[in-house]
């Protein structure tokens, strides 16, 4: 999710365990230990500027549920030792601290990213897609929340302000995979009166909604892409297909980033040959035919040799995408986005 969300949901989670008296150094303390993950990417930036590795390394580590109660027990014993606030209060201020930690990735795992829970087993990354990166529904509650605590301090009514916001931001979580399992069960229908029940697939919500959703399956020559609202549409979904050259994937499967990229995205990309380069597109973020991350990562001589990747830019309109996926929300004729 996105920073400011992952801050908003450290501090409430603090705010909320730690004790009344230290509430707003809590909010403070949370937002930090919140965005504390995310700074991964600046080591990986320190040791490589390979953007292959820069996206798969990034929610490695610094997101693992078998690391982060390390580093909460560190962060933990270093401010006891201080003798302030954590030594008053060690058992409360421990579970502030754990659970700060242990949500953030919790949370990320339900975009569509791909989050190394177990890392460092070589578990491929969760991806339970089900809230878009960012979905200002989810973050409301919370913003509200922090808000109240902030003012009403010790207060009784600043900690039902911070549960009632942490029980409503989860509750919308729930709703967001009910809608996925609907979304589901209909592209479950579609693609077996295809012949395609069982092509490996993923559906996402579009941006800033979990009404509108995106389905993509893979076939022998490519992929097949299709869109849900769960507001206008009727019917069976509606597919239209695209190539990939499945072919050239194959033959430079031996190439260390095309391999890191198969296993970091599920398979769900596309490849293209543009001039005598092997080009990938990660098919989950993005739409045809732009796609947030493309990689150039082979170039076809005696056979398909690795290059020093190089990411592609994406020219995306985000206002106009907005004002195209509002209207296909409510209309089953609009234009997919």
């Amino acid at each position: 999710m996105d920073s400011l969300t992952q801050i908003l949901l450290g501090a409430a989670v603090t705010a909320a365990i730690a004790p009344a008296r230290h509430r707003r150094a809590a909010l403070a303390a949370g937002a930090v230990l919140g965005t504390l993950p995310d700074l991964d990417s600046i080591p990986i930036a320190l040791l490589t500027d390979d953007p292959v590795a820069l996206m798969t390394w990034h929610r490695s580590a610094s997101h693992s549920l078998l690391v982060l109660p390390l580093l909460a027990w560190a962060i933990w014993a270093w401010c006891r030792s201080r003798g302030k606030r954590v030594a008053q209060a060690p058992r409360r201020w421990w579970w502030a601290i754990l659970l700060a930690l242990m949500t953030h990735p919790l949370l990320d795992a339900f975009t569509v990213y791909g989050t190394q829970l177990l890392w460092p087993l070589p578990l491929r990354p969760v991806m339970w897609s089900s809230v878009f990166i960012i979905d200002p529904l989810y973050t409301l509650w919370l913003l509200l929340a922090c808000i109240a605590a902030f003012f009403l301090r010790e207060r009784i009514a600043a900690q039902r302000a911070l549960v009632a916001g942490l029980v409503l931001s989860t509750a919308y979580l729930g709703w967001s995979l009910l809608a996925k399992s609907m979304v589901e069960r209909e592209a479950d229908r579609a693609l077996a009166a295809m012949g395609l029940q069982g092509a490996p697939r993923f559906s996402v919500p579009m941006p800033l909604n979990t009404l509108l959703w995106r389905v993509v399956a893979m076939t022998p020559g490519g992929y097949i892409e299709g869109y849900r609202s769960l507001a206008a549409d009727r019917g069976t979904i509606r597919f239209r297909g695209y190539a990939s050259n499945t072919q050239a994937l194959a033959e430079a499967g031996h190439v260390p980033a095309v391999r890191r990229l198969s296993w970091f995205n599920h398979g769900f990309q596309q490849a293209r040959v543009v001039g005598n380069e092997l080009v990938l597109s990660d098919l989950r973020m993005g739409s045809e035919p732009d796609y947030f991350f493309r990689f150039a990562v082979a170039r076809h001589g005696s056979g398909w040799r690795a290059i020093p990747p190089r990411q592609l830019p994406a020219a995306r309109d985000a206002g106009a995408l907005w004002s195209v996926t509002w209207t296909r929300i409510w209309s089953q004729s609009a234009t997919p986005p």
